[in-house]
């Protein structure tokens, strides 16, 4: 005898046909990333960084003064995290902290600078050489659809 699904657990079809598109687009996404990381990592520790020692040094170099609170909201990190992450930069002679207030303002070293001219537009062509299949209309629509998305969900 075949079972079938509780009927509250039955969708229809196209409801259905929806979810299993939606589903397999995220998991193309997802793939598509995560399948980046490995060759990004390893072009970053060239210049002796993680991907998230990088995004640090990307994010501080273009708005010095950023409060770790701002930086932890554009790296979709912990603030917590983001204490660990600079600690260690600091003891690199990466970032300095200057406390103003409640909160600590984010500054490059000269060290810090350095890297980032150095490590930036490296890994900018790196990404500009992938996005290369894609027309400039095709990236800027999937820049518009990723906007939305992101605006949905957060």
């Amino acid at each position: 005898m075949r079972k079938t699904k509780p009927a509250a657990c039955q969708e229809s079809g196209e409801a259905s046909r929806r979810t299993r598109r939606a589903v397999a687009l995220w998991l193309r996404l997802a793939r598509f990333v995560n399948s980046q990381h490995p060759a990004m990592s390893e072009q970053l520790r060239t210049h002796g960084l993680s991907l998230a020692q990088f995004d640090v040094i990307a994010q501080v170099g273009s708005a010095e003064g950023l409060t770790q609170r701002d930086l932890a909201g554009k790296l979709v990190v912990t603030e917590g995290n983001i204490t660990q992450l600079l600690d260690k930069m600091e003891e690199r002679g990466l970032v300095s902290r200057d406390a103003e207030g409640r909160c600590n303002r984010l500054w490059l070293t000269k060290a810090g600078r350095r890297l980032y001219a150095e490590a930036v537009p490296t890994q900018n062509e790196h990404v500009a050489g992938l996005m290369s299949v894609l027309t400039e209309d095709e990236q800027g629509e999937l820049s518009r659809m990723l906007r939305k998305l992101q605006r949905r969900s957060g």
